[in-house]
């Protein structure tokens, strides 16, 4: 696990510590023509090897700034830089750090027989389906149940939110209060209650505001009952 660690965090300060903006803003312009590009690869597999304290193994780092360089290559060459190609972007290179400590400690013979381990436990996928439960199937519900109110609301109220706000915030609220209940944290739900209904006061004199706010408060009782009952019975017959 101690190497895995040296990796990411020679990672992390290749990408977030010591890349300075000017770097950044002259590989979008020059692409693989930057040679900041060539210097901040290199610099990715260089404390690699430095944090790793291993200089045998040169060719791990010389292997992390050849997939470094290409990856953000790729990343570069992409219309847009947003979110989506920031997350793609971390992944891949993650993906390559555990692939490498995987193989440093000679553990891909263990890969098949951990993950048979994980879908043949029980516990593990009550919890992962639970999680998958309250980000997907949980939201159309409540949005099915609140439908007839979201039309009178839209009739009456000038929309003055962000697109899809409310359905990341019930998604976030959902998996936070799931684990709090799976870890025995259940003052922190009312915390949570707490600084949302702070956040969601509204301005009385707005048209349609008071049903606003109570179709906001019914979706949050809703969101919190789905959640809390389904995180009780987990604990119940798996706890």
């Amino acid at each position: 696990m101690l190497i895995l660690i040296q990796l990411i965090l020679a990672h992390l300060l290749t990408d977030f510590v010591f890349q300075p903006n000017s770097w950044i803003k002259h590989k979008r312009k020059y692409k693989v023509r930057s040679y900041y590009l060539i210097i901040h690869a290199l610099l990715a597999g260089v404390l690699s090897v430095i944090l790793i304290q291993k200089l045998e193994w040169w060719y791990i780092g010389l292997f992390i700034s050849i997939t470094h360089f290409l990856i953000d290559w790729w990343k570069l060459n992409q219309k847009k830089d947003n979110l989506k190609y920031f997350i793609l972007d971390q992944f891949f290179h993650f993906l390559i750090i555990i692939l490498v400590w995987v193989y440093l400690i000679n553990g891909f013979p263990k890969i098949i027989p951990f993950l048979k381990e994980i879908f043949n436990s029980t516990s593990i996928l009550v919890i992962l389906g639970a999680y998958l439960f309250v980000i997907f199937p949980a939201g159309f519900l409540i949005g099915k149940a609140t439908k007839k109110w979201q039309n009178e609301i839209k009739e009456t109220h000038t929309k003055n939110s962000l697109d899809n706000a409310g359905r990341y915030i019930g998604i976030f609220e959902r998996i936070l209060v799931l684990t709090f209940i799976l870890t025995n944290n259940f003052s922190a739900i009312g915390f949570l209650i707490a600084a949302k209904s702070i956040l969601r006061f509204s301005d009385k004199s707005e048209t349609g505001a008071r049903k606003q706010t109570e179709y906001v408060l019914i979706g949050t009782l809703i969101s919190f009952t789905i959640t809390i009952l389904l995180g009780l019975l987990i604990r119940q017959f798996l706890f």
